[in-house]
């Protein structure tokens, strides 16, 4: 792990903060130094009973390292510890929240719109839900069968009816099986998935808009993983098509927290109608009452939330703009570079079988020989972290019904170096001969 070299800037940025209290009467913490160093040291030990989450070894799930602005800036705010519920809790940091909030609708092409941050994608996609059911009350709720789970749950939750759609060879949702659902009525909210999690396989937005306009169903989309890759310039033709008609859904989600460099947890969820806001519309006996200003608390369901958490996202945003040409644009765009040169090392190499190609940045496989875990398991042993996942035969052109696999998420810029490439291929080749051998 790297040593931070950042500790001295924030030292500098206390300063300045300090600086703008300098009117109240001095105070002094009581806690004991010597006490909490010794906590921290026996909390560091704790921690070392992770996977390196921080490293490029670790290419399993979907585990980014925050951009170290982003974790100082989160730092600095919690020295004020603001809640994004009301003004009277987080006056800056809510204002820094509707700025970072509106670059990210920029984004995607909304100027006009009602958004706020979450706690993360779950969140977010129950938000999106949520006003869905209100104003469809009763009507199904259709994803994917490869749509994330929690989609199933939430509608649960909100006694919603839900039912998945199946996905073709691709992992996208079928269209012919959607609008054949669709004729049969009472639908109330489809979900596009534009990045699945297993697969990152973008549904057919611009078809699924087209079925919208013939059926008047309400549409959302959750972009918690792939949001950003919009901006990305080497997508491929499907998923640049989806990507350019998503500013036509009623609402979506990203998550900052995974592609957007940020700590944990940090979703977003945003309507294209703000009048939606009037759902949310609620009494509060004291908490409202020092600013005739728009309180985030007023637009969502959660009640306090980290105000941290906006200034982490403002500052990551000051510093790397959410351009398609800037350098953030160019991280995503390494990231899925790397997952189509491990998809085509994998496809010419006889041990291995591929399926759907990649279309954002994760790649799945299965192994010809021995077992997928098995190679899972060794791979790890020689310090490369992977993922397992259980998919449809047919996605590797099989007939069977599920298929182990392994699952490489490409997700950190340095997987696009080919040293790290060369670095990665070495361990998982040399931890596949080594399974093969043991059980031939």
């Amino acid at each position: 792990m790297h040593q931070d070299s950042t500790l001295d800037i924030l030292k500098d940025a206390l300063a300045t903060l300090g600086a703008g209290f300098t009117d109240l009467p001095p105070h002094t913490e009581t806690a004991d130094p010597a006490a909490i160093s010794a906590v921290l040291r026996e909390v560091a030990v704790r921690l070392q009973d992770n996977y390196p989450y921080f490293h490029p070894l670790y290419a399993g799930q979907m585990l980014k390292p925050p951009h170290p602005v982003a974790r100082l800036a989160y730092q600095l705010a919690l020295y004020m510890n603001p809640n994004n519920h009301a003004l009277d809790g987080g006056r800056a940091s809510s204002q820094m929240e509707k700025e970072a909030v509106a670059q990210l609708a920029a984004m995607f092409g909304w100027t006009t719109f009602l958004g706020h941050l979450t706690s993360g994608g779950t969140m977010a996609n129950l938000e999106a839900l949520w006003v869905a059911g209100r104003l469809a009350p009763g009507k199904v709720v259709l994803a994917s069968s490869q749509a994330h789970y929690t989609h199933g749950r939430i509608s649960a939750v909100l006694g919603l009816p839900f039912e998945a759609v199946p996905v073709d060879r691709f992992g996208r949702m079928d269209t012919a099986t959607l609008e054949a659902r669709l004729e049969r009525g009472d639908v109330g909210c489809v979900v596009a998935t534009l990045g699945t999690t297993a697969t990152g396989s973008v549904d057919p937005l611009p078809e699924i808009l087209a079925l919208r306009q013939k059926y008047g169903f309400r549409l959302h989309a959750d972009a918690a993983y792939g949001g950003y890759f919009g901006l990305a310039e080497n997508l491929g033709e499907s998923a640049r098509a989806a990507f350019d008609q998503i500013s036509g859904v009623d609402s979506l989600v990203i998550d900052p927290h995974k592609h957007g460099l940020q700590p944990y947890g940090c979703g977003c969820v945003l309507f294209r109608d703000p009048s939606v806001g009037h759902l949310y519309k609620h009494d509060s006996p004291y908490t409202y009452f020092s600013s005739t200003e728009l309180h985030l608390g007023e637009i969502s369901l959660e009640c306090s939330r980290a105000g941290a958490a906006a200034v982490a996202l403002w500052a990551t945003q000051r510093l790397l703009p959410l351009t398609p040409t800037g350098e953030f644009a160019g991280m995503l765009a390494q990231c899925r570079s790397a997952a189509l040169a491990l998809y085509e090392k994998l496809a010419a190499d006889p041990r291995f079988m591929v399926g759907l190609p990649p279309e954002l940045d994760i790649v799945v496989w299965t192994v010809r020989e021995g077992s997928a875990r098995a190679v899972f398991e060794e791979a790890a042993r020689r310090g490369l972290h992977l993922a397992l996942a259980e998919l449809p035969g047919a996605f590797f052109g099989l007939d069977t019904e599920r298929v182990s696999c392994l699952r490489s998420v490409q997700m950190k810029p340095e997987h696009a170096d080919s040293a790290w490439q060369e670095a990665l291929w070495s361990l998982l080749s040399n931890a596949t001969d080594a399974i093969t051998s043991r059980e031939t």
